[in-house]
């Protein structure tokens, strides 16, 4: 009983499955994650680095580095080459960084 070369791809990536990006409405591969789903719409610029506000994009594509950060229904900082993309969900590129005090602080 061995298994084809393409067994876990035929079922793997079937559904499609809608998602926000800044507002847009797109279309991804039930299974995709969320850095694949952008690339796979045409969307390689993921935000704007911190100090010099350069694009940021896909780097490690294995969560090691912070270059693939989105906002992801309002939680900043997800990486979004490890995270998959679901159903509705609204991701907004990271183009600067949270005011962390301010939240914390109710102001």
């Amino acid at each position: 009983m061995g298994t084809s070369p393409n067994s876990i791809s035929e079922n793997y990536l079937e559904g499609e499955i809608s998602f926000y990006f800044n507002g847009k409405l797109l279309k991804a591969k039930q299974g995709q994650t969320i850095a694949a789903a952008l690339m796979a719409n045409g969307i390689k610029k993921l935000g704007v680095s911190r100090k010099l506000q350069q694009p940021r994009g896909l780097f490690c594509a294995n969560g090691r580095c912070c270059s693939c950060f989105v906002s992801v229904n309002e939680l900043d900082h997800v990486l979004s080459c490890m995270t998959l993309v679901e159903e509705g969900a609204n991701i907004y590129s990271n183009d600067g960084d949270p005011d962390v005090r301010r939240k914390a602080n109710g102001n």
